[in-house]
């Protein structure tokens, strides 16, 4: 009689199957097997929130045929992901399978490999009931916040949206921001910048920095003038050269936020594709010559910690692949952060030694692009720091017969003395600036070769980016970073915050949402109110507080604030603008409007309901490079905005760029606006197009 080991996904199944052999049946549960009905609160709030869970409609067959083959085998072990939300699906499976809880039959795997496989099954535990009751807290908080304000914000806005504990405050962070730039006054503010000439007759150049008054801060165009009209007339001479070196550690391994940070940031990845990536890492693909193999550990983990085994298996790849000076005199350790979850490794390698181009042909494009990302970001954290030789120039410049004035420039360099880390992996060039300077003594000599004034305005705070939101949400607390590719998946699919390329922006519906909010329940928007909900909910996954206790605190006082608010816009309702178009309606003769869609913007007559005419929306008119047609702008079914014809399935044109309003000089044909990089035509014969222009891997193998 064969053992039955019950996980969460197939392709993990079948990764460890391979590893377990004949003696043991596994089987997945494909995520959970209950859950609370979305139809109804389905949570008891007078009788201790006692959630209604019922079997999934879609799992029934599979729970049936898991009590089959449970009741046929030895012993039934539950090996779902070693998280809070997989300690709640192990504690489900248990309860439908009519498992005994004091029995040792939960099994975790940080690496889906040999080794990790044997540690995991070799360990079993009972089910972590306080694990189970904070994910249990959280799906309760979760649906208590959404059932209460969603029907709410839909009663006074427009129907069928939706509120969240996380993913308002997320959304706020985005709205607050946006108000931040609409308000943004910028200041005017110069620079001047002197090329100077060694008697070596080698130019470099220099910044003006103070004066015999002190630091310089010049505000006008005439101020600037008068530095430039001095230094015009001056003599330069070398005050000071201070030669050091500096050195730059490498960043430590990945955590689950700054994966997520990283791979917008190098791979332009959305955090939902950024994790499901890292998911088949996790839980294995087929590798010539060695089957399925897990390639990376757990990916959702707060940990910077690296077992012995992992490092010394890294060490000793960098020894014999790069050797023994770039391995550091003593180990690198990073520190993870005092409120982390610490159950798990970083995301690391699960082999060091299988290289990225190792299995290069056996990976997706995106599998490769990740596994290369945390590859080279582990190894790179254990090697050597780079050393850099770095000078720093004072120079005064002064008239001989005005010695009472004169003003101090600053000139900075830096070039590589030990490349160290970044031999597998670079950093951005504002971390490690390379900048030579030429050999410059002391008491030189200086000539003037130009001086150039420059105007600058203060810029605006930055609109977030996937990476910097998630950056925010984890420094404030908010939510786990596990959930952040959901929250930014749900506010952009229901159209509370738009895309443009990397910016988040919130539309006109998201800023309603956040305005009646803020007004109505501040708490639930408030950062650190919501970060301290999450610190309740830590203490109660570590047994320091009871979940009950935590709801009974939170929900009276959600509710009686409902209640407030209901009294209050009693007959009331929040008006949206509506976007009117120029674009008439052949059926009725009036105007059209942009309205949102589940796949995207759409055009909608504004004689609607009595007219029901609807046209894609239009991004580019008459710019299709295939058969002339209008290129609109349309949504996947997960949500992502791409471009295609007006006229498809007759003509199949489609893209990730949009157009951006202007015409290629060399066909005609509509210019199109990348994520990243230059514009270039759509039309692939022509010779502006990026295909043509450059060799594209944006693609790459198997999709």
């Amino acid at each position: 009689m064969s053992d039955l080991v019950i996980v969460e996904s197939p392709a993990k199944a079948k990764t460890i199957k391979k590893y377990l052999g004949s003696g043991y049946e596994v089987i997945a549960s494909k995520g959970h097997v209950r859950d609370l009905p979305d139809k109804t609160l389905s949570v008891d709030v007078k009788n201790k929130y006692e959630p209604n869970y019922q079997i999934i409609p879609e799992k029934e067959a599979l729970v049936k045929q898991l009590k089959e083959k449970a009741e046929k085998s030895g012993k039934v072990y539950l090996a779902t992901d070693p998280d809070r939300e997989g300690e709640g699906i192990s504690w489900h499976l248990a309860y439908v399978l009519g498992l005994d809880l004091n029995q040792a039959n939960r099994v975790t795997f940080n690496e889906i490999t040999k080794s990790g496989i044997q540690t995991g099954m070799s360990n079993p535990r009972k089910v972590d009931m306080d694990l189970v009751n904070a994910q249990q807290a959280r799906r309760i908080l979760d649906r208590l916040v959404g059932y209460t304000l969603s029907p709410f914000v839909s009663q006074k806005i427009k129907p069928r949206l939706s509120a969240g504990r996380v993913q308002s405050v997320a959304l706020r962070l985005i709205v607050d921001r946006e108000e931040e730039i609409s308000k943004f006054v910028p200041e005017e503010y110069w620079s001047v910048e002197a090329k100077l000439a060694t008697e070596q007759k080698k130019v470099f150049k220099a910044a003006l920095e103070s004066d015999e008054s002190g630091k310089i801060k010049i505000t006008n165009g005439d101020d600037a003038q008068r530095y430039v009209d001095f230094l015009n007339e001056a003599q330069f001479e070398v005050k000071t050269v201070k030669k050091g070196v500096k050195s730059q550690k490498a960043a430590p391994p990945f955590t689950t936020s700054t994966l997520q940070q990283e791979a917008s940031k190098k791979l332009n990845f959305q955090a939902s594709r950024t994790m499901k990536t890292a998911q088949e890492l996790y839980e294995g693909v087929e590798l010539t010559g060695h089957g399925s193999t897990g390639l990376i550990t757990y990916m959702r983990t707060d940990s910077l910690r690296i077992s012995d085994e992992a490092r010394a298996a890294g060490t000793e790849f960098i020894r014999e692949n790069y050797g023994d000076k770039y391995v550091p005199d003593k180990p690198n350790f990073y520190k993870t952060k005092a409120n982390a979850q610490d159950g798990h490794e970083a995301i690391r390698p699960s082999i060091p030694s299988i290289t990225p181009e190792s299995i290069a042909d056996d990976l997706t494009a995106d599998q490769l692009k990740l596994y290369t990302l945390i590859w080279r970001r582990f190894i790179a954290c254990l090697m050597a720091p780079c050393a850099m030789d770095t000078v720093k120039v004072e120079i005064i410049a002064h008239k001989p017969e005005e010695s009472e004035k004169f003003c101090l420039l600053n000139a900075t360099g830096s070039t590589v003395k030990f490349e160290g880390f970044t031999k597998v992996y670079e950093l951005p060039e504002d971390v490690l600036t390379k900048n030579a300077l030429p050999e410059i003594k002391q008491n030189e000599k200086l000539k003037l070769r130009e001086i150039t004034p420059g105007q600058h305005f203060t810029q605006p705070p930055a609109r977030y980016t996937e990476a910097s939101l998630i950056k925010e949400l984890e420094e404030n607390g908010v939510g786990r970073p596990s959930t952040y590719a959901s929250i930014i998946s749900t506010i952009t699919g229901k159209d509370y915050v738009s895309r443009n390329q990397k910016q988040l922006i919130p539309t006109e519906l998201g800023t309603a949402i956040t305005k009646l909010l803020e007004e109505k329940f501040p708490k639930i928007v408030n950062t650190k109110f919501t970060a301290q909900m999450e610190s309740d909910l830590d203490k109660v996954g570590s047994g320091e507080t009871d979940y009950i206790a935590m709801l009974d605190e939170f929900y009276p006082e959600l509710k009686g604030q409902v209640e407030k608010a209901r009294d209050e816009m009693r007959g009331k309702k929040i008006q949206l603008s509506d976007e009117i178009t120029d674009e008439i309606c052949e059926k009725c003769g009036k105007p059209m409007m942009v309205r949102n869609g589940r796949f995207g913007r759409f055009l909608g007559c504004t004689g609607y309901p009595a007219c029901n005419n609807v046209k894609p929306f239009s991004i580019g008119k008459g710019l299709c490079p295939k058969c002339g047609g209008d290129i609109v702008e349309k949504r996947s079914r997960k949500g992502a905005i791409f471009f295609g014809c007006s006229k498809y399935p007759d003509c199949d044109f489609v893209s990730w760029d949009g157009p951006n309003g202007e015409v290629c000089e060399k066909c005609g044909k509509a210019m199109l606006a990348p994520r990243n990089g230059k514009p270039y035509c759509s039309n692939e014969d022509c010779e502006n197009n990026k295909h043509t222009v450059r060799k594209s891997g944006r693609y790459g193998k198997k999709g």
